[in-house]
Order: structure tokens, then sequence, then C-alpha cells
């Protein structure tokens, strides 16, 4: 429960700051810029897999499940404060929103884009629900069903996050040449035909095998994550932009990614592993469906 509702809270963050990144770029270069919100945000996952592989060189790993984890949690604690600064600082992007007395209220969301958001919400679903599987479910899948320790599962993941964060802006900039549309469209067929047998490659329980196997998920992962953002704030108009932007990603994304590696545990607990994959496959034909019906013309000027 605790962490669906970091999920909608972290949502709203995610609108502001894919609004904020798409209004500073200019024409051509939107994708690149906006990718650097994924960098941070992998960039957030490598240090909490960093800090981990850090903690455990004082304590073991009897010590870190009793106390020791709550260091970590203080140390997130004091950053979530320094980011109310970040916030006191940040230039105002909107020019015209004074002229709309109902900006950024869920009316006018839904009297103006109802379908955009449902745009969103359609894409989000099956791209956060990729997004935790990859970079988060992974490594519990190497502990359990390949039999990788914990130790060299987190370093492959400290190494492999790493790279995807390098990843970001390659394919942000190649989303801006190829369309971001269409590079949505390459995340979906490239999800719905290679997770299943890179996860099986991972399964078998070779270190470097399951290693090339994350990195070449990575790679499909980075045709969504590079793009995310911008493909969803170009659908609104200004005077929603963020709202539509962030409560979009919020729900799908409490519901669909921060459920992902329970509902994975739960699929393998009950002898049928198999079936979250099929459940994955299903979510990517709905992005490909949906990312098919994205407009044309944008409301990001």
């Amino acid at each position: 429960l605790a962490r669906l509702i970091q999920g909608l809270s972290v949502g709203g963050e995610y609108g502001i700051a894919a609004t904020y990144l798409s209004e500073l770029a200019s024409e051509g270069k939107r994708g690149f810029y906006s990718s650097f919100q994924y960098v941070t945000l992998i960039g957030g996952q490598l240090l909490a897999v960093a800090s981990i592989s850090f903690l455990l060189l004082f304590f073991d790993e009897a010590e870190m499940k009793e106390w020791a984890w709550r260091i970590l949690f203080v140390f997130g604690g004091l950053l979530a404060l320094a980011s109310l600064f970040v916030r006191g600082v940040m230039h105002e992007t909107g020019q015209n929103l004074k002229k709309h007395e109902d900006r950024g209220t869920l009316k006018a969301l839904f009297s103006t884009s109802w379908r955009e958001f449902l745009i969103v919400v359609g894409i989000t679903a099956g791209g956060s629900l990729a997004f935790y599987t990859i970079t988060t479910y992974s490594k519990t899948f190497m502990i359990n069903s390949a039999g990788i320790d914990a130790t060299t599962s987190n370093n492959i993941m400290l190494i492999a996050l790493f790279i995807l964060m390098i990843f970001q802006p390659i394919f942000g900039a190649l989303g801006d040449k190829i369309g971001h549309q269409r590079s949505l469209l390459i995340f979906g067929v490239l999800a719905f035909f290679g997770i299943y047998p890179l996860f099986s490659l991972i399964k078998g329980g070779n270190v470097y095998m399951a290693f090339a196997a994350i990195i070449a998920l990575f790679v499909i992962l980075s045709f969504y994550t590079s793009v995310a953002g911008i493909f969803k704030a170009k659908l609104f108009p200004e005077h929603v932009r963020a709202l539509g932007t962030g409560f979009g990603y919020a729900i799908p994304n409490a519901i669909f990614g921060g459920s992902a590696p329970y509902v994975a545990l739960q699929f393998k607990e009950n002898g049928i592993e198999n079936g979250f994959f099929v459940y994955l496959a299903v979510m990517m034909i709905l992005v490909f469906i949906v990312a098919k019906m994205l407009p044309k013309n944008a409301k990001l000027i």
C-alpha cells in the first residue's frame, strides 16, 4: 500500500518535471532534453543499488534486514527535503496560464483532453509494467529463478543501470530523428517478442549471459523511457499539461508499475511463473495499439 501511495506521489512530480523539460527544449531536441528525466530517475535507482553495496561493506545481510536498511531511508528523507529547495528556485515556464481560470483542475482536463488522458494511461500502464519488470524484478529473478547469488546480482544491476542511464539521451536524440510515436511502436514490438526469451536466458544461470540479456532488455526499454515524458507533454494544452501528464502517469504507474514485482512473485508462488510474461505480452499489445492512436498534431508549441 505504501508503494502504491508513493507511486501516486511521484506521479505528481513526474508531470511537473516532464512539462518543465519539454517547454524548455526547442523543437527537434525535445526528446533529447526530456530523456534526462529518466536519467535522473534511473540515477536514483543506481544510487539505491550502489548504497546497498556500500552498506554491505560494513553490515552483514542479517544486520541489513534487521535495522541497517533504515539508514538509507533517513538519507533519502534528507534528499527529499533538498528537492523542496530546488523546486523553490525553478523558473515558471508557462506563458499563458493566467487567462485560464480553471487551469490545473480535473474539470479543465476532462472537458478538453479526456481522450489524450486515456492515451497516456494506456501507454504508461504497459511502459511502467515493463520498466519495473526490467529494472527491479530482473534482480529478484536472477536470485530466485536463476540461482545467481545476491551480491553478484546486485553488482550486475549496478553496472547495467549505469549503462541504461547513458542510453537515455542517445535514444532521446534517436526519437527526435525517427519520431516519438515510432519509438514507442518499436518498444511495443521489441518488448512483445523479446522480454520472455531474454528472461529465459537469464534463467540459465550464467552470469555473463544474464548481464548480456539485461543490457538487451535495457535497449528495448530505452525506446520507451527516452521519450516517455515528451510524448505525454505534447498531448496537452498548457493550462492542464502538468496535470494531464502527471495524473495520467500516476494512476497506471501505481497500479501496473508498482505492483509488478508483487504480481510476478504471485505467479511464481502459484507455480505458473511464465503466466507473468503472458500478462506482460498482453500489456505490450495494448501499448502498440494505443501508440497507433497518438494524434499527429502536438499541443506543445
